[in-house]
C-alpha cells in the first residue's frame, strides 16, 4: 500500500459552504468532508448538495475523503448515490461493525475507491480484526466520542478507558496494513492539551490525528512528523545497514544489533519526511 502522510484529519461539516471554500486553503493532510455527526439532521440534503457542488467545481490539493451517513439511515444510499461520479480519494463509514455493510455501501457506490472506517462502537472494536482484513479498507479512524457513549463513560474521559480498543485496533491496522488515526481532542482552544494528547497518540502507535478545528492542524502535524532526532537516526541504520558485513546478515549501530526490520522501519520515517 502506497505511504501517506496522514498526520492531520479534518472534519469539515458540509452543511457550511464557508466551511468547503476555506478547506482549499487548509495545510491539512485530508479533508474529511463530513455528511454525518457534523450534520444536523435538518441540513443533511443541503449539505450533501453543497458537497456535490463543492466538489464537482473545485480541485482540492489534498486527499479527499467523505464521511456518508450509514445505510441503515434514511440519507445514506442518497449520500452513496450523490458520490458515484465525483472525484474522491476514499469513503469514510462510520459505525462500522460488519464486512456486508462495506460491501453494501460499495454496491451501491457502484466502484472501488479506498474505504475508511469508524470505529466507535464495541461491535466494531471486536470485528476489527476482519474488518481490516478486507482488501478495501486502507485507513481506520477511532471514533471516541460515539464509543465512549457506548461504553456508558461521563466527560472529561480519561483515555486509559480506551487501552483494550485502541491496542486492538491497532493491532488490526498493523497486521494489514493499514493506516490508523486517533480520534477527535474536543477542547479545540486547549492547544497544550491537544499537543500532548498527539503525542500520547504517537507513542501508542496512531500514523496521526482527526481533528474538528484548523487551529489544530499545525501540532498534529508537527508531532506525527519525524522529529530531527528520529531522522537523523533513521539515515544511521540505513547506512550503517549499507555498509555492514553481508557475510554477518546484520549491522551494528552504538553497540546494538541493525537487522532488515529495522532499516525497513527507518526507511518508511525517511519517506513520510521527503513528502
Amino acid at each position: 500500500m502506497e505511504i501517506k502522510k496522514r498526520r492531520s484529519s479534518l472534519y469539515l461539516p458540509c452543511s457550511k459552504p464557508r466551511v468547503l471554500e476555506k478547506s482549499l486553503t487548509v495545510p491539512a493532510d485530508v479533508l474529511l468532508y463530513d455528511l454525518e455527526d457534523a450534520v444536523d439532521p435538518s441540513q443533511k440534503a443541503e449539505a450533501r448538495e453543497n458537497l456535490t457542488k463543492f466538489l464537482s467545481t473545485s480541485e482540492p490539493k489534498k486527499e479527499v475523503v467523505v464521511r456518508v451517513n450509514g445505510l441503515e439511515t434514511s440519507w445514506g444510499y442518497d449520500d452513496l448515490v450523490a458520490l458515484k461520479d465525483l472525484t474522491i480519494d476514499g469513503l469514510c463509514l462510520p459505525k462500522a461493525e460488519s464486512v456486508e455493510a462495506i460491501n453494501e455501501a460499495l454496491a451501491v457506490l457502484g466502484r472501488e475507491v479506498p474505504v475508511w472506517l469508524n470505529i466507535e462502537t464495541p461491535k466494531g472494536v471486536l470485528n476489527v480484526e476482519q474488518l481490516a482484513a478486507e482488501e478495501s479498507v486502507h485507513v481506520i479512524l477511532m471514533g471516541t466520542n460515539d464509543l465512549s457513549k457506548c461504553m456508558r463513560l461521563m466527560p472529561p474521559v480519561d483515555d486509559s478507558a480506551f487501552q483494550y480498543a485502541f491496542s486492538q485496533c491497532i493491532m488490526a491496522a498493523r497486521a494489514f496494513d493499514c493506516d490508523i488515526l486517533d480520534g477527535v481532542y474536543n477542547a479545540f482552544k486547549d492547544t497544550e492539551g491537544f499537543k500532548l494528547a498527539c503525542i500520547k497518540g504517537k507513542t501508542l502507535g496512531f500514523d496521526g490525528k482527526t481533528l474538528i478545528h484548523p487551529d489544530q492542524i499545525a501540532p498534529a502535524n508537527e508531532v506525527f512528523s519525524p522529529s530531527e532526532d528520529e531522522l537523523s537516526q533513521a539515515k544511521a541504520i540505513v547506512d550503517a545497514w549499507n555498509n555492514r558485513d553481508q557475510s554477518q546478515g546484520i549491522a551494528v549501530l552504538n553497540g546494538a544489533i541493525i537487522e532488515q526490520l529495522h532499516v525497513d522501519h527507518a526507511q518508511r520515517l525517511i519517506h513520510l519526511a521527503m513528502k
